[in-house]
């Protein structure tokens, strides 16, 4: 297992399409990835579910990953988080 703690920095936190390109991106993984925010775990493979967080730019979150690529996985998805994705 592998986790690291990021700020989100999208203009908008990870709302419609940025949510979208974090999920799609998520899925390119073959390890599970979850991302936490306060008292919320969800998998990050899921649009709902990490729509249904409402997350907002300057939050801090956790992801954290288990498997074959989750060094990778989990650096990937913060870099994301930490620019506008697109």
């Amino acid at each position: 297992m592998y986790k690291q703690q990021t700020t989100v920095n999208c203009a908008s936190g990870l709302y419609n399409e940025q949510v979208t390109y974090f999920v799609q991106k998520a899925n390119e993984f073959r390890s599970s990835i979850y991302l936490e925010f306060g008292s919320k775990k969800m998998n990050a493979k899921s649009l709902l579910g990490i729509m249904s967080m409402c997350v907002d730019s300057g939050a801090d979150v956790t992801l954290i990953a288990d498997g074959p690529d989750e060094e990778i996985a989990v650096s990937t998805l913060c870099e994301m988080l930490q620019r506008d994705i697109r």
